[in-house]
């Protein structure tokens, strides 16, 4: 019988994970474990937060429904798992000289995830974390001993001057060293003055830094054996480690719950551009794979290894059937707490888009807490509402424009696997069964995001009626 020839690489390999906290992060972790059974350890970096050790938050994660299966079937494997107490947002990464020591000894293959996500963080913070970050990583890594691999994860929307982004690295206008020296000779109120000139044309500081962060990593090569994975916007899984299995409400996620909720009825969209997105357990799957073509790789290109982690054209979906399918899915599998009929559309007329906004969005949510007030009651319309608007001014600049991204040297890396490890370690795009992954998607957002028991539908079907 054939074997994974991946899994059989990672056998006796430890691996350092950072960003092990996020959506990424957490799927990667589980898919080392449960399709590399064989691996002698994965130290994962975690900073506390929120009054939350490190310690404490790995424990939340291990214990969160996606590990179901492994403490099922292995629950051994869990103690391959070992914390790293530490944060790339500080120098030498916060990590004990004795911890520092073991990774340098020890690891071999470095995923570096660990970012800020949040796309209105200020310049100072998307740069220590995301770009200073990278750099703090790569020079730590520049000692391990038996380094095979270091994976990147960026994103395809950090080079938005291109109309077609290939599979290379673009150097910024910018040199990055002189960007993350910027708080030694500027304070932060002078940093926050020239932030729109400086990211121009850039919508925001995460996409700008993780441009910087690319040519940080691209400085290092062929030094260290370095690769760049860029996936789109990141979705729930198709079937790994759950159908539908999802963390937070981010991007089309938020949107398709917010509809479903009926508390989104207007978004500034071109129905007709297509929805450039990846599931997460095939971004995971191709990252594991770059990591192993990274380091069974002897002759070195000339520049860096760059895989967009995206579909093209293999299997386009618009915008305007991400809602038609996400509202049937909600007719279907309506959520528990409604509070108007889930419908909503999509316009890329500016004027349309803010009437509907004050009409449908605000005007009723000050009702709501109008009434609510009146009866003493905690009131919660108006904070949804602006929660909902922040995160719309965020993403109307990705839903307004038509993105081209080219995945040759993905597909390549895919048709180069056996059978084995190319249904291992899925990336077939084309045979997607949309219907079913967009009623997975809002099954997922119910039960793990919004906590809603799956019981619940023949009761949320009757109040839908």
């Amino acid at each position: 019988m054939e074997k994974s020839v991946i899994s059989q690489f990672f056998n006796d390999r430890s691996i350092f994970v950072t960003g092990s906290t996020g959506l990424m992060g957490k799927v990667l972790v589980w898919k080392l474990l449960y399709s590399c059974p064989g691996i002698k350890k994965i130290f994962v970096l975690i900073r506390s937060k929120r009054g939350k050790s490190a310690l404490l938050r790995y424990q939340e994660i291990i214990k969160a429904p996606l590990f179901d299966s492994i403490r099922k079937t292995n629950k051994s494997l869990l103690s391959k798992l070992q914390v790293v107490c530490g944060d790339v947002g500080l120098e030498g990464l916060g990590i004990s000289e004795e911890m520092k020591e073991k990774l340098i000894s020890e690891v071999s293959i470095v995923f570096h995830g660990a970012a800020t996500l949040n796309l209105d963080a200020s310049l100072n913070e998307a740069i220590n974390l995301n770009t200073t970050g990278t750099l703090r990583m790569l020079e730590f890594c520049s000692n391990m001993k038996k380094l095979e691999a270091f994976v990147h994860f960026s994103t395809a929307f950090c080079h938005v001057d291109l109309e077609t982004l290939n599979e290379e690295v673009h150097k910024s206008a910018f040199d990055a060293h002189n960007i993350m020296r910027l708080p030694s000779w500027l304070d932060e109120n002078s940093i926050k003055m020239v932030t729109p000139h400086l990211i121009n044309p850039h919508p925001n500081t995460y996409t700008f830094s993780k441009r910087l962060a690319e040519d940080v990593v691209s400085d290092f090569y062929p030094q260290l054996p370095v690769a760049i994975a860029r996936p789109s916007i990141v979705t729930p899984a198709l079937k790994e480690p759950l159908p539908g299995w999802v963390d937070n409400l981010n991007g089309p996620t938020g949107i398709l719950a917010a509809g479903g909720k009926g508390v989104l009825r207007s978004i500034l969209c071109n129905s007709e551009y297509t929805a450039e997105a990846v599931p997460v357990d095939f971004a995971i799957n191709a990252v594991i794979v770059i990591a192993w073509k990274t380091a069974i790789t002897k002759q070195k290109t000339t520049a860096v290894p760059v895989y967009n982690l995206t579909q093209h054209n293999l299997n386009p979906i618009t915008w305007e059937t991400v809602m038609t399918k996400g509202r049937e899915e909600t007719m279907k599998n309506p959520f528990e707490l409604m509070l108007w009929y889930p419908t909503g559309s999509l316009t890329s007329n500016r004027f349309l888009h803010t009437y509907k906004v004050i009409c449908y969005h605000w005007i009723p949510a000050y009702l709501i807490d109008g009434i609510l007030f009146l009866f003493g009651q905690k009131r919660f319309m108006i904070r949804v509402q602006q929660k909902i608007s922040d995160g719309l001014r965020v993403l109307q600049y990705f839903t307004l424009r038509n993105w081209d991204f080219t995945n040759d040297r993905l597909l390549a890396l895919r048709e180069s696997l056996c059978d084995v490890d190319r249904k291992e370690f899925n990336m077939d795009f084309e045979k997607m069964d949309m219907d079913a992954y967009f009623r997975d998607c809002i099954l997922g957002a119910r039960q793990y995001c919004l906590k809603e028991d799956p019981a619940s539908i023949p009761k949320a079907r009757k109040t839908l009626k």
